[in-house]
C-alpha cells in the first residue's frame, strides 16, 4: 500500500496527471470514496495528461463516457454507482472496455469481481480538519503494479 497527501485540488489533479503518465491500454485504476471525495477531480487531472480535461462530464447517468486521446488511446470513464452489482455490469459489457483502452471506475467497489486479476485501486478519504486535504490510499492489485508506486 501506498499514501499519497493531496494538500490541494492541484495535487490531486497533478498526482493523477503523473500516473496517467505511466499507464496505457489494458490498464485500470478503481476509485472508492464518498462524494465529495476527489474521484472525479482525479479523473479530470487523469483526462488533462491527455488533453481531455475540458471534456470530462460524470457518467452518472450514463454509465461510461469514451474519450479518444489525440495518441488513439481510447479511455473509459466509468461510474457504477447506479448500478445494483456484477450482473448490471455485465449486462452492459462492461468487461469488453478492459481490453480496448484504459479504464477509470469510480465506485469500483461494486463490481470488484468482475475485475481483471491486475489494476490499481484507489480510496480516497477526506480530512475532516482540513477540507481541502485528501488522503490517497494506493493498493496494488495483482503483480502488474507491483513497482509503479511511489511514482517517479
Amino acid at each position: 500500500m501506498y499514501n499519497f497527501i493531496s494538500k490541494s485540488e492541484a495535487d490531486t489533479l497533478a498526482f493523477a496527471k503523473q500516473l496517467a503518465s505511466k499507464l496505457d491500454k489494458k490498464d485500470i485504476v478503481v476509485l472508492t470514496g464518498e462524494l465529495g471525495s476527489g474521484k472525479t477531480k482525479f479523473t479530470e487531472g487523469f483526462l488533462g495528461f491527455f488533453g481531455l480535461e475540458k471534456e470530462i462530464s460524470s457518467p452518472t447517468f450514463t454509465i461510461v463516457n469514451e474519450y479518444n486521446a489525440e495518441n488513439g488511446l481510447n479511455i473509459y470513464h466509468f461510474d457504477v454507482y447506479r448500478l445494483s452489482d456484477t450482473e448490471e455490469f455485465y449486462a452492459i459489457g462492461g468487461e469488453e472496455y478492459f481490453e480496448n483502452g484504459i479504464c477509470i471506475i469510480e465506485w469500483g467497489e461494486i463490481i470488484l469481481d468482475a475485475l481483471p486479476k491486475d489494476y490499481i485501486h484507489i480510496t480516497f478519504e477526506k480530512n475532516t480538519d482540513n477540507e481541502n486535504e485528501r488522503l490517497l490510499k494506493i493498493e496494488t492489485v495483482g503483480d502488474k503494479y507491483n513497482n509503479l508506486f511511489p511514482l517517479s
